[in-house]
This record gives C-alpha cells, structure tokens and sequence, in this order.
C-alpha cells in the first residue's frame, strides 16, 4: 500500500503578526487555494497569503501529529523554526511551483462553483 504526500506548512500575513499551520496532500494546490481566498476561515480573515515554511512527512496521519505537536509550541519556537529554513521570511509559494495563473484559475473555480450552488433569485 502506497502512502500519500503529507505536507505541514505554515502561511502568515504580509507584517507576519499571525501564524497558521496546515496539512495537506497536496501542498502546491492547498497554497494557491489560499492565496485565491477559497476558503472562509483563519487564512482569509487574517489574510495569510505568504507560505514561509513547510515540511515533507510520509503520511497524513503523520503530518496530523506533526500539526498538532506544533501548534502546542510557543510562538517563538515556532519562528525559530522559520528562521532556520526560511531566514528572511519570504513568500516560498513560487518556489514549489504555485503560480499567479494556478491562484487565477483556483479563483474562477470557486466563484463559477459559487454561481452554480447559488444561482441568485428569478423573477417570479
């Protein structure tokens, strides 16, 4: 039995004031979802767009207890761990291969799924 991917990461906002640690499959898809703002929740009222760290992990299983294990951290722990793999706290989202048109295309997704769950009031 084959495992899938598992990746921990962490998204933060431009003046990096917030921290969020995710998991997923997928992590490419999972940051341009972000970066699209298709999903309610932490990301989108905090506005954390930026992917400043993550990890490989062999199982989501795994990666769900790695979540958890860091999310029990201190804060400043957790920025250490940033500083280690990311000095500068740049945005690596490019550098996994998220790009503007994958955001675009998320975006149009979501809003044509949107349109379609919620097609508006007729006349009647």
């Amino acid at each position: 039995m084959s495992q899938k991917a598992a990746y921990i990461y962490f998204m933060t906002n431009e003046v990096e004031t917030v921290l969020y640690i995710g998991v997923t499959s997928n992590l490419i898809r999972r940051i341009a979802e972000h970066k699209a703002d298709v999903s309610h929740g932490f990301t989108r009222t905090y506005n954390c767009k930026k992917l400043v760290y993550y990890e490989h992990g062999t199982s989501i299983a795994d990666a769900l207890q790695r979540e958890k294990q860091l999310k029990r951290w201190k804060r400043v722990w957790k920025n250490e761990l940033v500083n280690e793999f990311n000095p500068s706290w740049t945005d690596l989202s490019h550098n996994i291969g998220v790009t503007s048109e994958l955001v675009a295309q998320i975006a149009a997704n979501a809003e044509s799924n949107t349109q379609r769950q919620d097609p508006g009031s007729s006349p009647g």
